[in-house]
């Protein structure tokens, strides 16, 4: 492990502060499960570690009638066992039981797995299809980013210099709506996602009345299907409506070859899983 210089802000402006003027090679903490593996294997040249743990307010969770908000301290864990994201947001729920184990649970933050920019991170579609805000301090003002907007490309997201993630909004679930995340791997624990798919649908007088589908691990970042969704949007939902929207999704993601699956495999796997995905997220709808 190469040698770095470690700090321990109390606020978000003295890590702002640390983040621009410390330059190239300072990074923040939080969870560090990626980060902390990466610095010991040398697969990134780290300067500055500014550790934001003891930072006051980023570590609450609140769900009430605005919806869910977490802080960026706030554990993939503990959301985990909060007794009403597994029933209000089963989606979020199925991601964040999928990431990793339950010791990489107990300390990967949910915030930092997002600011991580991974296509293939477990809990980034599952809040992308619930319209998901990410909120951010600046020395000139914070902002909310739809998570859909957040990301640029592997690895990277519109944060500015000095600017960091302190927490995430979920709206609260409509009447009527239905929710679910299948992700498809070469193993059933501890593996990143070779396809994920997460549905949020919206129904009344047995039509969809809105519709959400995000794809992970099929594009450079985690896509949503605008066309699938109007397929979806306004319809009764029968099988060949469903069918149709599973088709229209294989033709909006861009797959990549790698050694986890080829191209035409992950494509195929979206059709397979926004068909089942879509499924379920009816049935819990009724």
């Amino acid at each position: 492990m190469r040698r770095f210089e470690y700090h321990e802000p109390g606020t978000l402006a003295e890590a702002s502060d640390l983040l621009t003027g410390l330059g190239e090679g300072t990074f923040l903490l939080a969870g560090g499960t990626d980060l902390l593996v990466e610095i010991r294997e040398r697969l990134r040249r780290v300067h500055h570690l500014v550790n934001i743990k003891r930072i006051t307010d980023l570590d609450a969770v609140t769900l009430d009638g605005e919806g869910l908000r977490f802080g960026a301290l706030v554990t993939a864990g503990t959301l985990e066992r909060h007794p009403e994201v597994a029933r209000l947001y089963p989606n979020l729920w199925a991601g964040l039981r999928s990431l990793g184990s339950i010791q990489v649970r107990n300390r990967a933050t949910v915030v930092g797995n997002i600011c991580r920019a991974s296509p293939s991170a477990d809990t980034i579609p599952p809040l992308v299809a619930d319209g998901a805000e990410i909120e951010t301090w600046a020395p000139n003002g914070g902002r909310r980013i739809a998570l859909a907007d957040f990301f640029t490309g592997p690895g990277r997201s519109v944060l500015a210099p000095g600017e960091i993630a302190t927490g995430i909004r979920v709206p609260p679930p409509a009447t009527g709506s239905g929710r679910a995340y299948i992700k498809h791997g070469r193993r059933r624990a501890m593996e990143l996602a070779t396809v994920g798919v997460a549905v949020s649908l919206e129904t009344a007088d047995g039509r969809c009345t809105a519709a959400r589908i995000a794809l992970g691990a099929v594009g450079p970042t985690v896509l949503r299907a605008p066309g699938a969704e109007a397929i979806l949007t306004g319809s009764r939902l029968e099988a060949g409506i469903v069918a149709a929207a599973a088709e229209q999704a294989m033709l909006e993601c861009t797959p990549i070859s790698n050694v986890r699956s080829s191209a035409n495999y992950r494509r195929d796997m979206v059709g397979v899983l926004t068909r089942r995905a879509v499924t379920l997220a009816l049935e819990a709808a009724a």
